[in-house]
């Protein structure tokens, strides 16, 4: 009886990742493990698109890792990202959707802020297996960050294109399954993340433990 009980007491702590939270309810992370994942080479040879989640949330480390390589400050004496983006605009900014609530990744305190409270993974995107997944990352271009560019529309596309390959290539390296998604009702999003009339919804990542 005591050996199930322990069983049920560590399976519950590797499934519920330890957050350290502020006052303000922000999930602070960790600094990113540089030298952990495969190498890059490896990780190009084993990128690849999976729709099949665990149920597991990730892990504190995992989603420190997962955020910084999406778009974090590599170089804090210039605040550049790990993703470039023209005259660097850094119009693209990555809304973290998970169990516990809609968060805005702050890339200059690699901490996650609170946007909405509750569950709204299912409204991240219109196929079944998104509310399964641990983190939909749905990514939201300023327009108002990106100034005299003649096509807004494209240069977004672009830096979302960039972080997200940076997300598929950790995720290959750390033995993730994640998938970018197109369909996604921007509309509901719009409303639901209490988005300003210059930020748009270009796509979402789905990001969880293999099955």
């Amino acid at each position: 009886m005591k050996r199930m009980l322990l069983s049920v007491f560590v399976s519950f702590f590797l499934m519920v990742p330890f957050f350290v939270f502020s006052q303000t309810g922000e999930i602070l992370l960790t600094a990113p493990g540089l030298k952990s994942g495969k190498p890059l080479m490896q990780a190009l040879s084993e990128r690849s698109s999976n729709r099949e989640y665990s149920e597991r949330e990730l892990s504190e480390e995992h989603l420190s890792g997962l955020l910084w390589a999406a778009c974090g400050i590599n170089r804090p004496e210039s605040g550049k990202r790990t993703a470039p983006s023209a005259r660097n605009w850094q119009d693209v900014q990555v809304y973290v959707f998970m169990k516990q609530g809609i968060y805005l990744y702050d890339e200059a305190g690699h901490k996650l802020v609170p946007v909405v409270t509750g569950d709204h993974r299912k409204a991240s995107g219109m196929q079944d297996f998104v509310e399964k997944a641990p983190v939909n990352l749905v990514y939201v271009s300023d327009y108002d960050r990106m100034k005299e560019a003649q096509d807004k529309s494209l240069y977004s596309g672009m830096s979302t294109g960039y972080i997200s390959q940076n997300v598929y290539l950790y995720c290959a390296s750390e033995g993730l399954n994640t998938v970018m998604r197109a369909s996604v009702d921007r509309e509901v999003l719009h409303k639901l993340m209490n988005l300003k009339p210059s930020q748009h919804v270009v796509g979402a990542q789905s990001v969880g433990y293999r099955p």
